[in-house]
């Protein structure tokens, strides 16, 4: 399956109305998405060798923390090279979502994944 490339639409796979950062701040947060979705996306398309697309299109919109918490949640398990090697982010609606992630989200995490080693 290398080369491969598994696709997942927030908007028709998770939720219309994506929520704040932590659940216990309400619904639908990024955390939830990272430790329900993304987590296990993200391992199965390193295991695969393939890449992963996630497509933020199609929904009410996203607070740039529920962005911020699912991608960089990523980044801390996995590195911001591993992440960078097998994720695509598609959004023709709003591309800033993807500029965000790849170079504010992504390259603060990866420093504090480093902080933390």
């Amino acid at each position: 399956m290398e080369n491969s490339i598994k696709k997942y639409s927030v908007a028709k796979e998770f939720t219309n109305y994506p929520g704040p950062r932590y659940k216990n701040q309400g619904e639908d947060s990024g955390q939830k998405f990272f430790e329900n979705v993304l987590d296990k996306l993200m391992a199965d398309v390193i295991e695969e060798g393939g890449k992963l697309e996630i497509d933020l299109d199609g929904t009410a919109g996203y607070a740039s923390s529920f962005l911020d918490e699912a991608f960089g949640e990523l980044v801390l398990k996995y590195s911001m090279g591993v992440v960078l090697r097998h994720l695509l982010v598609v959004s023709e609606l709003e591309p800033d979502w993807k500029e965000m992630i790849f170079k504010e989200t992504i390259p603060e995490w990866e420093e504090k994944r480093l902080e933390k080693i």
